[in-house]
């Protein structure tokens, strides 16, 4: 069912479910799904409704100019968006597969309401499984004693795309800090722990030495500061003192992909919300 999904960010005050709500009956839009929050400590509201796309009168640029008095009206930062037009999203990845292959797999299946302009890899590596999928695949290597024409080649590529979101599907490259502010809350990265926990190389046998009971991933943002964004999703699983490093990695690889496709499912679903350092996540 198409649907409109509006978002929206406001200071906290009576009044504000109301307004939208008799602006929503007045043109007989019919809301599929309604959420709310009211953050006492920072004194903002959030909300996202799910509307009938059929159920209103006329279509979103009409809707973004009826509604603006009202958003003018409560201060609010506000987005509206159509489920009929897909999200695209470019893939980055190095070496390891195993969150690009899901990724694919979902997105090949139909669970990822997306489209998938690129893949893009500084290693050749995954060549093959992407184009198996009928995906351009773009090699950039980056050369570690000059990163900025690699870089400027992924601009490039990420804007030639037409890029809504950037997902960081285990690419081990840092992204410099003008790709970062170009598509703020728009590039999404996966971490191998709970932030900032084990970061740097080889977690998991950090995590190991440590004779940690949980390990986990978190899904987040990127900004300039490293694997400090605003966090989407995250979980863990159990392990004990019996589990190698081997299986600890395996353990992590399979939280990673799920952790991964759900922070995307709900950034494509705009249900992410972003305030400060923080996320509201209607899920």
């Amino acid at each position: 069912m198409r649907t409109y999904r509006l978002v929206i960010a406001c200071p906290d005050r009576v009044g504000i479910v109301a307004k939208v709500s008799n602006f929503l009956a007045l043109y007989n839009g019919w809301i599929n799904e309604a959420s709310h929050h009211s953050d006492e400590q920072s004194g903002w509201f959030f909300m996202r409704h799910e509307i009938r796309a059929e159920s209103l009168p006329f279509g979103i640029e009409a809707f973004r100019e009826a509604f603006a008095p009202i958003a003018e009206e409560f201060s609010m930062t506000w987005r509206i968006t159509d489920s009929a037009q897909k999200k695209r999203v470019v893939l980055m990845a190095s070496r390891e597969s195993h969150c690009l292959a899901d990724l694919l797999h979902r997105w090949h299946t139909d669970e990822l309401d997306c489209e998938i302009p690129c893949v893009i890899s500084n290693h050749n590596d995954l060549r093959s499984m992407v184009e198996w999928h009928g995906i351009p695949f773009h090699h950039v290597p980056v050369d570690p004693k000059d990163k900025q024409p690699a870089f400027a080649e992924v601009s490039r590529l990420v804007e030639e795309c037409g890029a809504d979101a950037v997902v960081l599907a285990r690419y081990m490259q840092i992204l410099p800090p003008q790709l970062c502010q170009a598509y703020a809350e728009k590039v999404i990265n996966i971490h191998h722990s709970f932030l900032p926990s084990f970061v740097g190389a080889k977690p998991y046998h950090q995590a190991a030495l440590r004779g940690v009971k949980l390990i986990g991933a978190t899904c987040h943002y990127v900004t300039e500061e490293l694997d400090a964004g605003p966090i989407i999703e995250q979980d863990v699983v159990r392990v004990s003192h019996a589990d190698s490093i081997e299986d600890m990695v395996r353990f992590g690889r399979d939280v990673e992909k799920m952790v991964l496709a759900r922070g995307l499912r709900y950034h494509l679903e705009d249900r992410v919300l972003v305030h400060g350092n923080k996320t509201v996540v209607f899920n």
